[in-house]
């Protein structure tokens, strides 16, 4: 056990799961209530020690469960030896760095560090703290990945969602210089700080690729285009004849048109709302080869789901009308409260209100360097489905 002493927090039960995650409600009130993200270790109500890891008396996971050895300490030494695993991961197996230079260097549960990602945008590296625990423990992150990837620059953040939750303040840094990354020999650029996730979204690498397939001699229509990946793809690695990129938000279309530019890829990028921009082009009896969905994510609240699944529903049934009888759709959702079931049961019904029969050719999600540990599906939470609308 621990050189010093840990913080003791105590379960209202059993532990019969593996989950990392573990719900205030299942955690006796300390007398002494240790700092949001402290490292405690933790013994069920029969008094055994079942995990060391964070806890947060504040959030509504109360504890997130790091290591279920005894032995194994989290220290700096820690910290550094699972993100050396996480990252040898995609250098060695996934062997990442011949198809591109962005890429998940730590999924949160998926790579067993519960509250943190990490994105490497070439010399870029960012991290996002979900957690208090990996907030308070940054330096060791920090140190961790250095050593991974020597005189790297750093950017890090946490959503204020996930500060209020977590209920630590973190004042995000300045944005950092964007950093241009390569994937499939097409470059991009990764903006961090610009409200979008990390930056760029490295997790539909495999999904732009693929949808490039269908793409030869195509009119594109690419909806919520964000950064112009899946338009861009369509016209520089796929041969389209024609490709439109619509979104709401000015400042991400400016990076969209930047982004094309360095790929040479003539793309119409349109500042749009999709509902009356569908509506129209329905009305006036245009369709596109193939159409892209993508927006981004719908709702964070388990209460919100049905509302979310109703706009879904909504947006997909106009994106199907425009499809040319025979012609492909990709739709996705990275809402990751709606299971790929109800995703999969809204296209059903999309299809049916929009008088379209649909084919689906593949289920996808995101590349492997989002890696979902089998005992925590909440990991996974990209669906992209290819379909034929006839």
């Amino acid at each position: 056990m621990n050189a010093t002493a840990l913080p003791v927090i105590r379960l209202k039960i059993e532990r019969r799961s593996n989950h990392p995650w573990i719900f205030q409600k299942m955690v006796e009130k300390p007398a002494a209530k240790p700092r949001p993200g402290a490292i405690v270790d933790i013994v069920d109500n029969t008094g055994v020690w079942v995990g060391r890891g964070f806890y947060n008396g504040h959030s509504r996971i109360a504890l997130r469960v790091l290591t279920e050895d005894p032995e194994e300490q989290v220290d700096e030494a820690f910290f550094a030896r699972r993100i050396a695993a996480a990252a040898g991961l995609r250098r060695d197996l996934l062997k990442l760095d011949a198809t591109t230079d962005a890429w998940r260097v730590v999924h949160a549960e998926g790579d067993g560090l519960s509250g943190l990602v990490v994105d490497r945008y070439g010399d870029l590296v960012v991290v996002e703290f979900f957690s208090a625990g990996a907030f308070r423990h940054r330096e060791w992150i920090f140190a961790a990945l250095r050593e991974q990837f020597p005189g790297c620059r750093f950017y890090s953040f946490a959503e204020e969602h996930v500060q209020k939750q977590e209920s630590f303040d973190f004042r995000a840094p300045p944005a950092p210089e964007p950093s241009i990354v390569s994937e499939h020999g097409l470059k991009f650029r990764a903006t961090p700080g610009s409200g979008h996730k990390t930056g760029f979204f490295a997790d539909q690498r495999d999904n732009r690729e693929y949808l490039a397939r269908f793409t030869k001699d195509a009119r594109v229509l690419d909806i919520c285009c964000n950064s112009g990946g899946f338009a861009i793809y369509a016209k520089a690695r796929g041969g389209a004849a024609e490709v439109t990129g619509i979104d709401l938000d000015e400042e991400i279309l400016e990076v969209a048109q930047k982004n094309a530019r360095l790929n040479d890829a003539k793309v119409k990028f349109v500042q749009a709302d999709l509902f009356p921009y569908l509506r129209d082009a329905h009305a006036r009896g245009e369709q596109w080869d193939v159409v892209v969905l993508d927006p981004a994510k719908l709702t964070r609240d388990r209460d919100q789901v049905i509302p979310a699944l109703k706009k879904y529903n909504d947006m997909n049934k106009l994106a199907m009308q425009v499809v040319k009888p025979g012609g492909i759709l990709l739709t996705c959702s990275c809402t990751g409260l709606v299971s790929e079931d109800e995703f999969l049961d809204m296209i059903r019904r999309a299809a049916f209100y929009s008088g379209r029969t649909v084919q689906i050719l593949k289920v996808a999600g995101a590349g492997a360097d989002h890696p979902v540990m089998a005992h925590v599906k909440e990991s996974r939470y990209l669906k992209a489905v290819f379909c034929r609308v006839l």
